[in-house]
């Protein structure tokens, strides 16, 4: 059975203070539990439509709707300043996120990251958190294979430059991606929905990318979503 005491403390964990004290976060869908079950995370608790009804289920959903399982799950040891280090070392490119503020876009990212074999992801510390419901759900279950860093964007991108490795980022009058040699190595940086990549980080980028229109130099949207940008920029790279 599930006690009061549960209901309270799930419904709780859609607010990110109360994720951050608890050090818990909520999952749902029978696919992503599976994955939390099968992953190196710690499941604390599992709920079923099937064990516990569904008028129940619709009591601790965090969703619009409910879904036939739900899994509480502990949070992980962040481990940054490793992370950080380990990210640089590796030969590899990793995701620099600048204010990415939507929950949908950041969970496609994780799950872009995941798909293009994308190991390490920074997130400055306005970005949306990774263990709301929305940006876990997003994910696909992605969030269990792929870390996202919160941290201090400028310092992490100052030590890449230190260590000699590119910076990039995403702007309207950068180089046309297609027509560069990229590096197998380095970091990407992508900006927040409304605003691209701020003025104190762009001054850490050494190398500006333009995803262009088709064909070239018509008339068309103003700018890309940020999620399908991180997508056609890991594609170039990986190409």
């Amino acid at each position: 059975m599930i006690s009061k005491a549960d209901i309270k403390e799930i419904r709780s964990l859609s607010l990110k203070k109360y994720r951050d004290s608890l050090g818990l976060f909520v999952v749902e869908g029978e696919k992503i539990v599976e994955e939390a079950l099968s992953s190196d995370f710690e499941v604390v608790k599992v709920f079923r439509t099937s064990d516990i009804g569904e008028e129940m289920m619709r009591r601790i959903t965090l969703l619009s709707s409910p879904s036939p399982a739900l899994a509480v799950v502990k949070i992980p040891d962040a481990g940054d300043a490793a992370a950080v280090r380990e990210a640089i070392a590796a030969h590899n490119i990793s995701l620099a996120l600048d204010s990415v503020r939507d929950p949908g876009n950041m969970g496609t990212i994780v799950r872009i990251a995941d798909w293009f074999g994308i190991e390490a992801i920074f997130a400055s510390r306005d970005c949306v958190d990774i263990y709301n419901p929305k940006v876990v759900q997003a994910t696909m279950g992605a969030i269990f294979r792929k870390k996202v860093i919160y941290c201090d964007l400028q310092d992490v991108l100052s030590q890449y430059r230190e260590a000699g490795k590119p910076v990039y980022g995403t702007f309207l009058e950068g180089e046309d991606i297609n027509s560069l040699k990229l590096s197998n190595e380095g970091i990407v940086v992508m900006g927040s929905e409304s605003n691209g990549i701020s003025e104190a980080v762009s001054k850490l980028v050494s190398q500006k990318l333009f995803i262009p229109p088709y064909p070239a130099g018509s008339v068309t949207s103003e700018s890309l979503n940020v999620a399908v940008a991180a997508a056609i920029t890991c594609a170039a790279f990986r190409r």
